[in-house]
C-alpha cells in the first residue's frame, strides 16, 4: 500500500510497510488519524498500555507508540506479516522497545492465561484496537474474552455491531465504509 506511514507523534512521517498478503487492508491514514484524535482528546493514549489485535502492519499499534503509549503488544496470526511488524517498529528508534510482537491467533491469545499481559492494572489493557478481517464473524466471543482484559475498546468494522453485555458504546463513528466503535 503506498503512503502507508505514521501520522503523529514522535515517529511522525516515518514509513511504513503493509505485508502483501490477500485481504490485508491497512487502517487508511484518514481513519487512524480519527481514531487517535478520539482517543488522545480522552486521554487515553499518552502512558497507557495498548493492545492491538489483528495487527497486519502494526500501524495502530506503532500509531499508539508514536503518540506515547507506554506499551503496546501487537497480535497477528500470519508469521510473514508478524516479520513486517517487526521491521515496521524500527521506525520508532529508541521507542521500538515499548512494541511486542505475539505471533498467534487473536481469540486464542485473549483466551490464554495472563503472561501476555500488562503489567499492573489487574492485567488489563488501557485501550484495545481491534480491526479483524471485514468477514470476521467471531465478534461475540472476541468481546466476551476481551471485556476482562481491556478498559475500552475501539472496533473497526463494515457493518452494525451489538457490544452489549460486553461493553457500552461511548460513540460510533463512520468514515467512508468503515465503522468505528468506541466502547
Amino acid at each position: 500500500m503506498a503512503g502507508l506511514r505514521v501520522i503523529g507523534g514522535k515517529a511522525k512521517g516515518r514509513r511504513l510497510v503493509a505485508p502483501d498478503l490477500p485481504g490485508l487492508r491497512p487502517t487508511s491514514d484518514r481513519v487512524r488519524e480519527a481514531v487517535f484524535d478520539v482517543l488522545e482528546a480522552r486521554g487515553l493514549v499518552e502512558g497507557s498500555s495498548v493492545l492491538d489485535l489483528f495487527a497486519g502492519s502494526g500501524a495502530l499499534g506503532i500509531e499508539a507508540i508514536s503518540r506515547g503509549a507506554g506499551s503496546a503488544v501487537l497480535v497477528e496470526s500470519d508469521a510473514r506479516a508478524a516479520l513486517v511488524i517487526e521491521r515496521n517498529l524500527a521506525v520508532l528508534g529508541e521507542l521500538a522497545d515499548r512494541g511486542r510482537v505475539v505471533c498467534q491467533e487473536a481469540l486464542a491469545f485473549l483466551a490464554q492465561p495472563g503472561s501476555a499481559r500488562p503489567q499492573g492494572a489487574g492485567g488489563r489493557f488501557d485501550v484495545a484496537l481491534v480491526d479483524p478481517p471485514y468477514r470476521f464473524a467471531g465478534w461475540d466471543l472476541l468481546l466476551g474474552l476481551l471485556a476482562p482484559l481491556a478498559s475500552v475498546v475501539v472496533l473497526e468494522h463494515s457493518n452494525r455491531l451489538e457490544t452489549a453485555p460486553h461493553f457500552q458504546v461511548i460513540r460510533l463513528y463512520r468514515h467512508g465504509g468503515t465503522l468505528l466503535t468506541l466502547a
